[in-house]
C-alpha cells in the first residue's frame, strides 16, 4: 500500500458562509483512500509587505510551513471580478517570499472553484494557473472543477447536496494523488 498523500486545501475566501469553503470542507470529508486533506485558513494572513518579508508575521510562518508539510495543495478559488480573490494572491505572494525561499515551488497542485454563474470561477481558475508558471508549481490538468450554480448544489449547512460534483471531487483528489506520487 502506497503512503497516504496529505492534501493542504486552501480556500480563497475569508467568508464564513462562502461556497468554496463549503466545497473545501466536502474535499475533506470525499476524500479518497489514501488522500488526506488539511485545510488551511487565510484568515489573519495580513496584507504582504515587502518590507517584512525576512521576518514574516507569525500566521504567514505558519502558511509556508503547512504548505511545505504538505505532498500537494489543493486551491479552491472563487472568481472576483474575473480573477482570483486579493486575499488568495496575497498568500501566494506571501508564500513565494522572500526570493529564493518560496515555499510553492516543486509542489503539485490542483484546482476547483464555486460560483452562482454558471461558469463555475472558470475564469479565476485559469487566471491562478498562470501564477503556477512562475511559482514554478506542477498542476494537474485534468479533472476539472467548476462548481456552477453552486448555491443550488449546497444546502442551508453548507454541506454539498450533488452527487455528481461529490463524484468529481473524490476524481480531482485520486488524480491529484496520483500525480502526486508520480511527482515523487
Amino acid at each position: 500500500m502506497e503512503p497516504t498523500v496529505t492534501v493542504l486545501g486552501i480556500a480563497g475566501s475569508l467568508r464564513k458562509d462562502s461556497l468554496n469553503r463549503a466545497a473545501l470542507r466536502a474535499a475533506q470529508a470525499l476524500a479518497p483512500e489514501g488522500v488526506r486533506v488539511e485545510i488551511f485558513d487565510l484568515d489573519g494572513i495580513p496584507v504582504y509587505n515587502q518590507d517584512d518579508e525576512l521576518s514574516p508575521p507569525a500566521r504567514v510562518a505558519e502558511l509556508k510551513a503547512a504548505v511545505r508539510a504538505a505532498d500537494a495543495i489543493l486551491f479552491v478559488t472563487p472568481e472576483f471580478n474575473y480573477s482570483i480573490p486579493g486575499v488568495l494572491k496575497n498568500a501566494i505572494d506571501w508564500g513565494s517570499r522572500p526570493y529564493g525561499d518560496s515555499c510553492w515551488q516543486g509542489k503539485p497542485v490542483a484546482v476547483m472553484g464555486a460560483s452562482v454563474s454558471p461558469f463555475g470561477s472558470a475564469r479565476a481558475q485559469y487566471h491562478l494557473r498562470q501564477c503556477f508558471v512562475f511559482l514554478d508549481m506542477h498542476p494537474l490538468n485534468k479533472p476539472e472543477v467548476m462548481i456552477g450554480g453552486a448555491a443550488q448544489k449546497f444546502d442551508a449547512a453548507g454541506n454539498l447536496t450533488d452527487e455528481r460534483i461529490g463524484k468529481s471531487i473524490q476524481d480531482l483528489l485520486a488524480a491529484l494523488a496520483a500525480w502526486t506520487r508520480r511527482l515523487r
